[in-house]
């Protein structure tokens, strides 16, 4: 062992996920581990798994004996939803030392010390298996950002109960962060230069249910009032959130991007029933269409998933009416996954892969034209670009709406808001020259 003993982090899944091992990350630093690439030869391994699909659960088996191969030696400690659903079989992966789910997810932090202090790996391994919201919502704070914008979990668990999922049993009941925290993590982060905070959550439409009667327009209010307040950008949103008096408080923010990410999975009325998401195809439009009346420039993109038990050739066409009428930004397009312990996995009608796949083909063809069509619309015009990465001179970045911007320049933009105006697109890209020198 070093003097300061390593430790490296696998983080699998979700925007959540990457919060809480950064969370995780600092707690470890701040308790005198030195937090390296998990690439590295490390001392201890952490792994926060996913578990949205059969192949989820597969890729955190993956990564759990890849830490094993790199330093046999090493303390192997894996928590989040894989654990959560199936620590039995996370124990039984031989180098496993320590076992928890997604309640006192931050306890590998104190394991991890208790592992060195010990000195040898654990016999068997040590399984914390409490219900993830025995405990409400696990306080967890970051301060550190290391691109230019920052991940801030404000709610947990989800009680949906979609005929696909199996996140309500990794994650249990609806917990939201208490407002004045969130605030609190905000202003300490836009103090230290961050330039956009993106709030997530497992269900954030979600946030205040369970806090006499507060709602997510209530938060973005107060977050929208922080002194010195870059942008704020939302995670994932169920559709039915989108209503006129939601839409009407957040058309007044000056913070909030001109982007939402709306978890719309079926452009079938029909399917989405099946699916027992909580609106239909219309509800979804509608709420689309409120947004583009209410805030100018709006942008979209969403979740789809094709081949559903028992999509019809005449449901899929009206996904891909529904996407033509929505033309959305960008479309994360998933082929059918089963799911043991869900619903959906024991439905008869199950499609045929080679069907699943030429129905994601199709859509993202129609998407890959919907998207050509709405860069090319935005060339001549002016936007705001927050610069993230550099590579042979041109720097990337996105607007507020979410385009992918380039821009060449020799000037440091890293971190950087500048007016850019846009002269060309590709299909994927925009680029333009900075119109503020």
């Amino acid at each position: 062992m070093t003097d300061q003993p390593t430790a490296g982090i696998y983080t699998l899944g979700c925007k959540v996920n990457q919060y809480e091992s950064e969370a995780i990350a600092e707690r470890m630093r701040a308790v005198g581990f030195s937090v390296l690439p998990p690439q590295a030869c490390c001392d201890v391994y952490i792994i926060n798994t996913c578990t949205v699909t059969a192949e989820s659960d597969r890729k955190a088996r993956q990564f759990i004996r890849r830490a094993v191969h790199q330093n046999p030696g090493a303390y192997i400690l894996v928590t989040g939803c894989f654990s959560q659903v199936s620590p039995a079989a996370v124990a039984a992966i031989p180098g496993v030392d320590y076992v928890c789910g997604n309640a006192e997810k931050q306890s590998v932090v104190e394991a991890a010390l208790n592992l060195i202090k010990q000195g040898r790996k654990n016999g068997s391994p040590a399984l914390q298996t409490a219900a993830p919201d025995a405990n409400g919502f696990e306080p967890m704070c970051i301060r550190r950002f290391d691109r230019t914008r920052a991940y801030l979990k404000i709610e947990d668990g989800c009680e949906s109960r979609c005929a696909y999922c199996i996140i309500p049993a990794a994650r249990g009941k609806i917990r939201s962060k208490r407002p004045e925290d969130v605030v609190a993590e905000v202003s300490a982060l836009t103090a230290g230069g961050c330039r956009e905070v993106v709030l997530t959550g497992i269900e954030t439409a979600s946030w205040g249910k369970d806090l006499n009667g507060l709602t997510l327009a209530d938060l973005l209010e107060l977050v929208d009032a922080i002194p010195g307040i870059g942008r704020v950008r939302l995670g994932s949103l169920d559709p039915s959130l989108i209503r006129p008096a939601f839409v009407e408080r957040i058309a007044r923010l000056h913070s909030l991007t001109p982007h939402f990410h709306l978890s719309v999975q079926s452009g079938s009325s029909t399917v989405l029933a099946r699916m027992r998401r909580k609106y239909n195809a219309e509800m979804a439009l509608a709420g689309m269409e409120l947004l583009r009346s209410a805030i100018p420039d709006v942008q979209f993109t969403t979740d789809m998933i094709v081949g559903f038990p028992q999509e019809t050739d005449a449901e899929f066409e009206e996904t891909l009416a529904f996407v033509r009428k929505a033309r959305f930004l960008m479309i994360h397009i998933f082929p059918y996954s089963r799911r043991k312990g869900t619903p959906a996995d024991t439905m008869p009608g199950q499609i045929p892969e080679a069907v699943k796949r030429e129905r994601e083909k199709r859509l993202a063809q129609a998407q890959a034209e919907i998207r050509r069509s709405i860069l090319t619309g935005m060339i001549g015009k002016t936007v705001e670009v927050l610069f993230e990465t550099q590579e042979n001179g041109a720097w990337t970045g996105h607007s507020p709406n979410f385009l992918e911007v380039v821009c060449r320049s020799d000037l440091p933009l890293h971190g950087e808001i500048r007016t850019v105006r846009l002269t060309e697109a590709d299909g994927d890209r925009c680029y333009g020259v900075l119109a503020d020198n």
